[in-house]
């Protein structure tokens, strides 16, 4: 798919791997908009893509929250219209087993990447069905494909994702829009920093992969 001159959304695109994506689409053209609950470090990296010729919109939400997820798709509706591109890129959650989990991590891990998805995507469906054309991509782990040993929360979170893109592929088929499922192994990315003793848990090797 050519993305010069399109509409592009990324979620969790203030570092990591969608702050990588964000730049590579920047490089090719795309018109970004650019997800994250930290606005200083969107508003960094819009700065750095435009300083390149880029163009970039900061648009700082908490993408756990459906009422932030419900302004934020009526902002860019308002403004840009649906995305051609939707990138599900947002994710959170920690390498636990299911003892060392604490009361109500398991809700927040869900809420992101999976049900931050399945709702931003529900709120634009409309809009890009009607343009009879587009793209979701959602991201996932190879830990959707296996069972990891002390990552019970994390692991069936990306197992969701990986059911949500298949299911979500069934429902908008002859509508145009195709969707990508992207399968990530270890990125160097500031998950690590933050989820301290997560990444000594990972098996390897792992592998990644892409479905279109």
């Amino acid at each position: 798919m050519q993305v010069a001159n399109k509409e592009i959304l990324v979620t969790g695109a203030s570092s990591g791997i969608g702050a990588a994506i964000a730049r590579e689409l920047a490089s090719r053209g795309a018109r970004l908009t650019l997800v994250a609950r930290n606005r200083d470090w969107l508003e960094r990296l819009a700065e750095e893509i435009e300083a390149t010729g880029g163009s970039t919109r900061v648009e700082p939400a908490d993408l756990s929250s459906i009422d932030e997820i419900e302004a934020l798709a009526g902002r860019v509706l308002a403004t840009s219209g649906a995305p051609d591109v939707l990138i599900n890129n947002a994710g959170a959650g920690r390498w636990r087993a299911i003892d060392e989990t604490a009361p109500g991590e398991a809700v927040q891990m869900m809420a992101l990447p999976y049900l931050a998805a399945f709702e931003l995507t529900r709120a634009f469906a409309p809009s890009m069905i009607a343009k009879r054309g587009g793209r979701v991509v959602c991201m996932t782990s190879v830990a959707a494909y296996t069972h990891v040993p002390g990552a019970t929360g994390y692991a069936v979170a990306r197992w969701a994702m990986r059911a949500f893109a298949n299911q979500l592929r069934e429902d908008l088929r002859g509508t145009g829009i195709g969707v990508t499922l992207i399968v990530a192994s270890e990125v160097d990315s500031p998950y690590w920093d933050h989820n301290p003793g997560s990444r000594e848990r990972i098996p390897g090797p792992w592998c990644c992969s892409v479905e279109p």
